[in-house]
């Protein structure tokens, strides 16, 4: 087994690594910015290592002083969480070269499964349904209309180097177009030096399904059933729930089958997901592959008292899986809970926490990096805590979300409490009847 962690991460996840690591034994280090001098995962891990001012760019994101970070200190492993270098295959190819082993998918993988286009032609030669669209990178605005005449609008134009909603655009009629397709490459452009696009039939109000899938060196391949995230804004999750309240058994199983076919079909070792797109039909359509650990991989964990994190471990550590498929024994929700003004469009609101109370009791967890008296830097993403219920059934985990949502008290920032207890409370969540379109009507 690994004698030495490195995680090249910050907030919530580097302390959820690091909880997972002291289990099993294996020293940690945590890397960190400038800005994250008071960050818990600093506090809690073997040694630290700061890598840069901080920018992103000339820290967490710098290949050069993560690897320095992991050789001074001796590290035999990395684990880069999620978002950052997560699924940057030459960061994976250097941790190769270097002889530290990168606790995530091989570079090849990423490359595969990263570049969107080549992700779908993947699953369509695996058999798996996928969206009618382009067939690869869309080389020009001519082909773009001839494409999107050809499948019909509305369309969305997608960064094929994309993630976290940058470079998409949905476009209703031809006319509008050629905005459309410029703003989205501009903006895929600033965000992945990559302005390369393709094309998806747009499919109306559906919901975002994920299936969660692990895989190992020797070829087995297994899932651990599904998530609903379709609670998002500017395609970025919310709110996330296991099992989907739109989820039969019969879509469960061809869902996960179809999971595992992916699996399988680009020898995936590792924790992943496959996310897909499912209509009011039940018709399923494969949209990206994550070749990481998501967000809301909890939920999932809570459900099946299984920890993804350990396995993930172990499997790079070259241990078989048993290639079992699992189904949710439980109910469980998470919010996100950002440091963001829900009442001023979900503005960020960096700054110093005051006071802070963590809601407690039975079925309730927290994954959080903040305290009383922490900065939160405006620099990084705005999420500075995921509060997760977990119940015998759905009624009953959303009621423990309302009560622990009252008892969760931050003062000094704005956060996004408040609107997690709105939707807590909007009779489409309760019914289960929500699709992705929910916050296009939601109002605070």
């Amino acid at each position: 087994m690994f004698k030495k962690i490195l995680i090249a991460n910050r907030g919530e996840i580097a302390m959820r690594l690091i909880r997972t690591c002291k289990e099993m034994g294996i020293q940690t280090v945590a890397v960190y910015s400038k800005a994250d001098e008071e960050s818990l995962h600093v506090r809690f891990a073997d040694e630290a290592v700061c890598i840069g001012p901080a920018s992103s760019a000339e820290s967490y994101l710098k290949t050069a002083n993560i690897i320095a970070a992991a050789e001074i200190t001796n590290a035999d492993a990395i684990h880069p969480g999620y978002g950052f270098l997560s699924e940057n295959s030459k960061f994976s190819q250097i941790c190769e070269e270097h002889k530290i082993k990168f606790i995530g998918a091989s570079p090849e993988m990423i490359d595969k499964m990263g570049d969107k286009s080549s992700a779908k032609e993947t699953m369509k030669k695996a058999g798996i349904p996928t969206i009618p669209g382009s067939e690869g990178i869309v080389e020009s605005l001519e082909d773009a209309q001839k494409i999107s005449q050809k499948i019909g609008y509305p369309i969305m134009l997608k960064a094929s180097a994309g993630g976290g909603g940058k470079g998409m655009r949905i476009v209703r009629k031809a006319k509008d177009l050629l905005k459309a397709w410029e703003d989205a490459r501009q903006e895929s452009k600033a965000s992945f030096d990559n302005d390369e696009m393709y094309i998806e039939k747009f499919i109306e109000n559906p919901r975002h399904i994920e299936i969660q899938i692990i895989g190992d060196s020797k070829g087995k391949a297994a899932h651990l059933s599904e998530r609903d995230c379709s609670i998002q804004r500017r395609h970025q999750k919310l709110i996330e729930e296991t099992p989907s309240p739109f989820m039969t058994e019969k879509l469960r199983n061809e869902m996960g089958d179809a999971a595992v076919k992916a699996a399988k079909a680009v020898k995936y070792e590792g924790a992943g997901t496959i996310e897909f797109l499912v209509d009011k039909n039940r018709k399923f359509y494969f949209m990206e592959m994550n070749t990481r650990i998501q967000v809301e991989h909890p939920i999932t964990e809570q459900v099946i008292d299984y920890d993804l994190i350990r396995e993930q471990i172990k499997i790079a550590n070259g241990e078989a899986i048993t290639g079992n498929n699992y189904f949710p024994n439980l109910c469980s929700i998470e919010c996100r809970i950002n440091a963001e003004d829900p009442y001023n469009d979900f503005m960020p609101n960096p700054g110093r926490i005051l006071n802070l109370h963590l809601p407690g009791g039975h079925g309730i967890r927290i994954d959080t990096h903040v305290y009383s008296g922490y900065v939160i830097p405006p620099h990084y993403d705005s999420m500075i805590a995921k509060l997760i219920t977990t119940a015998q059934t759905r009624e009953e985990a959303i009621t423990k979300m309302q009560r622990a949502l009252d008892e969760f008290l931050i003062e000094g920032i704005k956060t996004t409490i408040p609107f997690h207890q709105k939707v807590m409370e909007h009779p489409d969540f309760i019914s289960g009847k929500y699709t992705t379109k929910f916050m296009d009507t939601f109002e605070m």
